[in-house]
């Protein structure tokens, strides 16, 4: 089974100096920069909400891991931490949810 890590922010409209499109830019580009740093991540992808469609955030972040070790180990990584304050800072909200997934089950879809 997989470990899937989901965290949804909504920013503030304004913060460190940038406006809310322009944080949640860099804090995709940030989470992105985390590929393949941390053994046992096997996938991250980051949205950023689309203009026009439903959304109750601003971005979103879809991390799987091998195990919980792996998670912790992405949690503790020093590339990792240096980057929470700053997106502690924009931020207004965060939602958390960690959840096993059957093996196979988060594969990507294909057409």
């Amino acid at each position: 089974m997989a470990l899937v890590h989901v965290v949804m922010w909504t920013l503030k409209d304004e913060a460190e100096g940038a406006p809310r499109a322009a944080n949640a830019a860099r804090m995709k580009a940030l989470l992105e920069s985390m590929r393949g740093k941390v053994p046992g991540l096997s996938r991250l992808e980051v949205g950023i909400a689309a203009p026009g469609l439903e959304a109750n955030c601003d971005v979103v972040l879809l991390a799987e891991f091998s195990n919980a070790a792996a998670l912790a180990a992405y949690q503790d990584h020093p590339e990792h931490l240096a980057m929470k304050p700053w997106i502690g800072a924009i931020r207004a909200t965060r939602h958390v949810l960690d959840y096993y997934a059957p093996a196979g089950a988060t594969a990507e879809a294909t057409t």
